[in-house]
């Protein structure tokens, strides 16, 4: 296996070098938690009153980590993308907006990215959050009460709403179906994943008889989620279907452990780094010993979990190539294992999020938090990036 992460030439190829410093700022100030507590705080209320900080966002955070505001912007960063074998995973990121009215634009905003990601070459999954086009509190409701699960409820009102929810994401996955663009269904907070599972197995049962469509978000982070990967795979074996995992650490853990100590119950979350590590390497062994039948996306920054899912291949004799194994990681993160998979030949691809800056605002305050949380996260790319930098002057 000829494959190693520390080519900053190729991973940086696609930057230059006024890029390089603006990066190289903004990890630089995220290594300081008291910059990253006051921007997760003080950015959504500026945003909000109108306070005049749009432009630097625009030009900071929001140009590192997000594709553009249109499609149309977001194509020029997967055209440069593309140059170096790497494919996209095209998010529009709408969170937070409650209404009929908002889900029903959401739906066709989705529709909408899939016959724009069917339009180009390096583009084979949109990623969709079911809380873009379903209720917060029903998603809740439906998650705690057993009863509403298996069906018997006796709130007609919300029995017609739920129908209306499945009926978007069958339109959603009716449309990637035809277009042949898979669908990956985000995670959610561990108190409403319980529908959200539920109602991706379902589009699974229905879309993914041939070929994998629907992808569900197993977060690895949570001390569940591998019997939860081998419980999906005996539905996907009893019903006759493929099942489509992203296997992600996790994105909610300060939430779910706070929540969970609020309410005086276990977290959600593993007990510690190393089972969480543990877990989700024994997540991607499982996915690939049962290659034929699971289509998996190891969307990870961590790089023993990369280089071991790449030796694993090598070990079962699966090719790089094979059309149920992709890798991928955050536009602006990761971009020593991003180019350097592409350039062994790895299907890979950046998750590629879009839309207007007020409506990304809860996505770059988890990647700020997400940076300062993770242990050596923000070190490790700022260290990158300066030695690249350094090699660049050197020439």
């Amino acid at each position: 296996m000829d494959i190693s992460f520390d080519n900053n030439e190729n991973a940086f190829a696609y930057k230059t070098d006024k890029e390089l410093k603006t990066a190289r700022f903004l990890f630089s100030s995220m290594g300081f938690q008291w910059v990253v507590d006051a921007g997760v705080r003080l950015t959504p209320f500026a945003m909000k009153t109108g306070l005049p900080v749009r432009g630097l966002i625009r030009k900071t955070i929001f140009k590192q980590f997000v594709g553009g505001e249109t499609l149309e912007e977001t194509g020029a960063i997967g055209d440069t993308l593309q140059k170096f074998g790497v494919d996209v995973i095209l998010d529009f990121g709408i969170e937070g907006k409650e209404g009929e009215a908002n889900f029903e634009h959401a739906t066709e905003e989705f529709i909408r990215v899939i016959n724009y990601a069917a339009s180009r070459t390096n583009i084979p999954f949109v990623s969709i959050k079911v809380t873009g086009f379903a209720r917060f509190k029903l998603l809740e409701r439906l998650h705690e009460a057993p009863r509403l699960r298996s069906g018997i409820h006796d709130n007609e009102a919300e029995i017609d709403e739920w129908q209306r929810v499945k009926d978007r994401m069958y339109r959603i996955c009716a449309v990637a179906a035809e277009k042949n663009i898979g669908v990956l269904v985000d995670a959610e907070e561990s108190w409403i994943q319980d529908p959200v599972d539920r109602l991706t197995i379902e589009m699974m049962e229905i879309f993914n008889k041939e070929k994998p469509i629907v992808y569900n978000t197993i977060q690895l982070y949570r001390h569940d989620r591998l019997d939860f990967l081998k419980l999906s795979y005996r539905i996907a074996q009893q019903q006759q279907f493929k099942l489509g995992v992203k296997l992600v650490r996790g994105a909610y853990m300060e939430k779910e452990r706070s929540r969970a100590a609020s309410r005086g119950v276990l977290s959600p979350i593993q007990p510690d780094k190393q089972s969480t590590d543990r877990d989700y390497d024994a997540a991607v062994n499982f996915s690939l010993t049962n290659i034929d039948n699971i289509a998996c996306i190891v969307a990870t920054h961590n790089e023993k979990s990369n280089l071991a899912a790449v030796a694993l291949m090598e070990e079962k004799s699966i090719p790089f190539k094979h059309r149920h194994i992709h890798f991928s990681q955050l536009y602006g993160m990761g971009d020593h294992i991003t180019f350097n998979l592409a350039k062994a030949g790895l299907s890979v691809s950046k998750y590629l999020p879009f839309g207007p800056i007020t409506d990304v605002i809860p996505y770059l305050m988890r990647r700020a938090q997400e940076n300062s949380s993770v242990s050596g996260q923000t070190g490790r790319e700022l260290a990158l990036i300066k030695k690249e930098l350094e090699r660049r002057k050197q020439k």
